[in-house]
């Protein structure tokens, strides 16, 4: 992946709209140039899993249409 890691707190994270108010099992995520941050939602302060842009587009792409299907 290359480049300077930047530290978890200096990020913009989102969370999913699926994402309830309730808490539960919920990812963030934080977006810069070429990689995508994904961490637990429980767990601000725990790992952050980071993955290449072109990974996460590629697993997006696979799940998206299993979570259309029970949406």
């Amino acid at each position: 992946m290359g480049g300077e890691q930047i530290a978890p707190a200096q990020l913009v994270w989102f969370k999913s709209s699926f994402s309830g108010t309730s808490g539960g099992d919920c990812l963030e995520v934080a977006v810069v140039p070429n990689v995508v941050h994904v961490r637990d939602s429980k767990s601000v302060r725990g790992a952050v899993l980071r993955v290449p842009a072109a990974g996460w587009s590629a697993f997006v792409s696979y799940v998206r249409p299993t979570v259309k299907q029970h949406a």
